[in-house]
């Protein structure tokens, strides 16, 4: 069901994800992530997840990476993003926040088709 994918992200973007994934790491490290937000957060998945995000392939250009993700590692960085997007709320610079987060959530899910999300968001 998962089915990976080789995606083609830019280098910003995979920073961008992994600065992600450290906060997420953090928290839970900390303890700091309510228990609904860090449900399913398993650190090692975040490790292994890290791990790919840092040796991506060279893509067709060279700022990009070509990274195999599946649905459920997306899935897991939309809700470090979700996490990131609350926990700024009250920062000045939230909505560049919640812009980022909008424009990569899109530029993620579009390799699923709709209905594997519905399926996912089910099994939850």
């Amino acid at each position: 069901m998962n089915e990976p994918r080789d995606i083609p992200l830019s280098v910003d973007a995979v920073d961008a994800l992994l600065q992600i994934l450290g906060i997420m790491g953090d928290q839970l490290w900390s303890g700091g992530a309510g228990e609904s937000l860090s449900q399913g957060w398993d650190l090692e998945r975040l490790m292994a997840l890290e791990y790919r995000l840092q040796s991506g392939e060279p893509g067709p250009d060279t700022d990009t990476s070509m990274v195999t993700l599946d649905i459920t590692d997306v899935s897991l960085l939309l809700e470090g993003m979700a996490f990131t997007e609350v926990a700024s709320a009250d920062l000045p610079w939230v909505e560049m926040v919640r812009w980022t987060a909008d424009f990569v959530t899109a530029e993620l899910r579009h390799h699923w088709p709709e209905e594997m999300w519905r399926r996912l968001s089910n099994n939850d």
